[in-house]
C-alpha cells in the first residue's frame, strides 16, 4: 500500500487555527477521528509541500 494505491474511502477534512495557537488537520473517516496539531510553522511547511505537488501533479496529468 502506498501513496498511488486507490481506495473508496470517503473522509472529511477540516482545517483549522486552534485556542491554543495551533492548526489542526482534523480527518474523520469511517468513524474515526484524527486530529493533528502543528505549530504555525510547521503548518506552513505542509502548504508548501501541497503546493509542490500540485505543481507536480499538473505536470504529470499535461
Amino acid at each position: 500500500m502506498g501513496i498511488n494505491t486507490e481506495r473508496d474511502i470517503e473522509a472529511n477534512m477540516q482545517i483549522g487555527p486552534t485556542d491554543q495557537g495551533m492548526v489542526r488537520i482534523f480527518i474523520e473517516a469511517n468513524g474515526v477521528e484524527i486530529p493533528m496539531d502543528f505549530d504555525p510553522e510547521e503548518a506552513e511547511e505542509i502548504a508548501d509541500e501541497i503546493r509542490a505537488a500540485a505543481m507536480a501533479a499538473r505536470s504529470v496529468s499535461d
